[in-house]
């Protein structure tokens, strides 16, 4: 199993392809997916694909959905070697299938695919390719900061909520429970736990809240309901990346000084002040594991990450960008607690939070 896209639900889809295009770098790619009813746009940038659907009439599905929730992510797409097996096994365990498999032709690929429904407005195509992963052209995708994968897609929960959905994927889906986080400051909390598909592509952590003001608690109010909170997009150089993304005017969040004052202090760190210098101008979060096993010569796993500010005008979805150096796998406490800090500072901004 992998990602195969993400489909996004916008009230405009041409303005979003735009801002994608414009401030990540991605591309725009012909497609064949817009209907009488509904605008669909395409882009990509190396592994990452996105679908933008906006509606033409009112009887439009995202229509619907935009009656509903606010604009965001509305299906989050898989690639199977066997949907029939797959949907299969949803039924069995209790998912309703939204959609039952069909077969086509896309471009070059041929396709069966099916749809459950998931969390909140939450679904998932399940897709059995037989070519392309992705509706592609003759495109360049050679720009030194594309995106190599999306990392993880995180999804938010209600309260109590968070063992019943951990249960679902690894039913529905077959997941297997990672790590788990439970992230309390002075002011809020969360509870967390990372789900990972079976083959270790997908990386899907879910979080509930644990405080009546955390973030977590936010968003549902605001997203109307459960849904994806964000995306991480995974990069190769992430200093250079976030470079280019400032400079085309991508609002992100700050990170004061004092971080980079206090990383000097934690044991482990590998990084040369000059390279320090660089990840502190971009405000970049920073974490590794402290302490390597006694006689090996490995440098320390190293997590680099940032994220924008909310993207659409109210306070829900927003991207990551992540850089895993030295075979860094699963996701730092360290930075996990910084993140929930920077939001909570955003909180307060909007009074949400006191």
């Amino acid at each position: 199993m992998k990602i195969d896209h993400v489909h996004f639900y916008v009230e405009d889809a041409k303005i979003w392809r735009d801002w994608f295009v414009h401030h990540l770098g991605f591309q725009s790619v012909a497609d064949r997916s817009s209907s009488f009813h509904t605008c669909t746009e395409v882009v990509k940038s190396g592994a990452v694909c996105f679908f933008l659907s906006s509606p033409l009439l009112p009887t439009s599905p995202v229509a619907e959905f935009l009656r509903k929730y606010p604009p965001g992510v509305a299906d989050v797409a898989f690639a199977v070697e066997d949907v029939e097996a797959a949907i299969a096994q949803a039924q069995k365990h209790g998912a309703t299938i939204l959609q039952p498999i069909q077969e086509r032709e896309v471009g070059r690929a041929f396709l069966k695919c099916g749809k459950i429904a998931a969390w909140g407005g939450l679904t998932h195509t399940l897709i059995e390719r037989s070519l392309v992963i992705c509706p592609s052209s003759s495109v360049n995708n050679t720009n030194d900061n594309t995106f190599t994968a999306i990392d993880h897609i995180v999804l938010n929960v209600a309260v109590g909520e968070l063992d019943r959905a951990v249960a679902w994927y690894e039913k529905i889906l077959d997941f297997q429970p990672q790590q788990a986080f439970k992230i309390k400051t002075n002011r809020s909390a969360l509870h967390s736990q990372v789900m990972v598909s079976r083959n270790g592509s997908v990386q899907l952590p879910i979080n509930e809240p644990a405080s009546r003001n955390s973030q977590i608690q936010e968003f549902l109010d605001v997203n109307r309901g459960p849904g994806i909170q964000h995306i991480a997009l995974r990069t190769t150089n992430l200093v250079s990346a976030i470079a280019k993304f400032r400079a085309s005017g991508l609002p992100l969040l700050s990170v004061p000084q004092t971080y980079y004052s206090q990383l000097k202090q934690r044991s482990g760190l590998t990084l040369s002040p000059l390279e320090l210098e660089a990840i502190a101008q971009q405000e970049i979060l920073v974490d590794w594991q402290e302490y390597t096993p006694v006689g090996t010569q490995q440098t320390a796993p190293l997590l680099l990450q940032i994220f924008t500010q909310p993207i659409f005008e109210q306070p829900t979805f927003f991207f990551e960008f992540i850089e895993r150096r030295f075979q860094a796998q699963g996701f730092g406490e360290g930075n996990f607690r910084a993140l929930f800090e920077a939001i909570e500072s955003e909180q307060i901004k909007r009074g949400t939070l006191q």
